[in-house]
């Protein structure tokens, strides 16, 4: 059982991105008046991460748009933010964060929302001109090196998930030549299924993507300086020039700093249904791997509003304590834009659930498809129908049978 947080105590937030900033602000909205501290690796004010393979990538946005910082209402709530070091260790008996300049900071309560890392392609660490999308440098870098290279520069994307589709289409946009790879037959096969990763491969070749699937990178190659700074090579001999590459393979939850602090770490930090990983301690976003009510499973989601929704939720389950908390189950949701194209997603289905278009179609462009998960509505995708999504969400919420959600798409 985990006490309530005084409401003169200390809480401490590590992680500075959407999650912490959330957490942050409902520690104070529910009255929270004690010391609030947010740790951030990162020395930048918190931003919105989703705009680095959009907006902020193309240049279409200022870097000023993307911050969640804004002085006239945080500076008011009064959080002590300090940035640029990262948390080392967690001491849960003493209750105490050591960080890596040396010090030291005392908590009443815990709230871990460190995120996830990018995974890199091996033998690429710190290579020249090779990039992995996760920060704000990171896509400021990955501009630069476009720019460098002059008029329709060549970048190649490795991995065809949603943060590379994204990199190669808005790239392409902006008049680069990209060559997208990817390892698996689809893209997107293993979150969509394969119905729907087909539609989205047909989305990138009908935009004039060079996309090639099924392949194996065998090595990479730098020439810093030279006229191909890097050059990826295939395990079939075939050499792509670039001018820069952006590896998309995925992410890992940044749990390192945990090592020995007692907490359960299996694909992030395990917390039960209220988020609670510890006594006094909560997690959320991305590294919060939480026992979902509603399925009894072990569920980790790596979307923008899991990160709102789960550090508000996880700061007002730790000012109340567990024997008061409410159990976090939201209806996921998530989306992409590729192209002219918007993707959102409602659910948690299973790759391998039947996909069943009920409107549209891929050769439209504009679709409404249902998972069926057993006899249940496991999710709904939707390609260009936003307004039309939100309308499942309450069956969603409710458990709905696959047959309920066929007869509302036909209503």
């Amino acid at each position: 059982m985990s006490a309530p947080v005084a409401p003169d105590g200390t809480v401490l937030i590590v992680g500075a991105s959407l999650a912490g900033l959330r957490a942050a602000e409902e520690m104070r909205h529910e009255g929270h008046i004690g010391p609030l501290i947010v740790l951030g690796e990162e020395i930048h004010a918190p931003y919105d991460r989703p705009p680095l393979s959009k907006q902020v990538l193309s240049g279409k946005w200022d870097v000023d748009r993307i911050h969640h910082h804004v002085p006239d209402v945080h500076d008011a709530l009064g959080i002590e933010f300090r940035l640029g070091r990262r948390a080392s260790k967690l001491d849960t008996a003493g209750r105490t964060v050591a960080c890596d300049d040396g010090s030291e900071i005392n908590y009443d309560g815990l709230v871990v929302a460190t995120g996830a890392a990018t995974r890199s392609l091996p033998g690429t660490e710190g290579m020249a001109n090779v990039w992995m999308l996760r920060t704000l440098d990171d896509c400021l870098g990955i501009r630069a090196d476009l720019a460098a290279a002059g008029d329709a520069p060549r970048l190649v994307v490795i991995g065809a998930g949603f943060i590379g589709s994204e990199v190669a289409a808005t790239c392409q946009g902006t008049g680069a030549r990209v060559t997208l790879l990817e390892s698996y037959h689809t893209p997107l096969a293993r979150v969509l299924g394969d119905k729907m990763g087909q539609v989205c491969a047909d989305l990138h070749l009908s935009n004039g993507m060079d996309l090639r699937t099924s392949i194996t990178i065998d090595h990479l190659e730098a020439d810093p300086g030279g006229s191909d700074p890097v050059t990826v090579v295939l395990d079939d001999g075939t050499r792509i020039p670039a001018d820069a590459v952006v590896v998309g393979i995925g992410v890992s939850p940044s749990v390192g700093w945990l090592e020995g602090s007692g907490l359960e770490i299996d694909n992030g930090v395990r917390c039960d249904g209220s988020l609670f990983a510890a006594d006094g301690v909560v997690a959320a976003g991305d590294v919060a791997n939480w026992t979902r009510p509603s399925s009894g499973r072990p569920t980790r989601v790596e979307h923008w509003t899991n990160a709102a929704e789960g550090g508000a939720h996880s700061a007002r389950n730790l000012l109340a304590g567990s024997a008061e908390a409410v159990p976090y189950d939201p209806v996921p949701f998530f989306w992409s834009d590729q192209y002219s194209t918007k993707i959102q997603m409602i659910g948690l289905p299973n790759a391998d659930d039947e996909v069943v278009i009920v409107s549209g179609s891929a050769e439209e462009g504009k679709l409404i498809a249902l998972y069926r998960s057993g006899d249940l509505l496991g999710g709904v995708i939707t390609f260009s129908q936003a307004a039309k999504l939100m309308g499942y969400r309450p069956l969603l919420a409710a458990g709905a049978s696959f047959d309920e959600a066929l007869a509302h798409a036909r209503s």
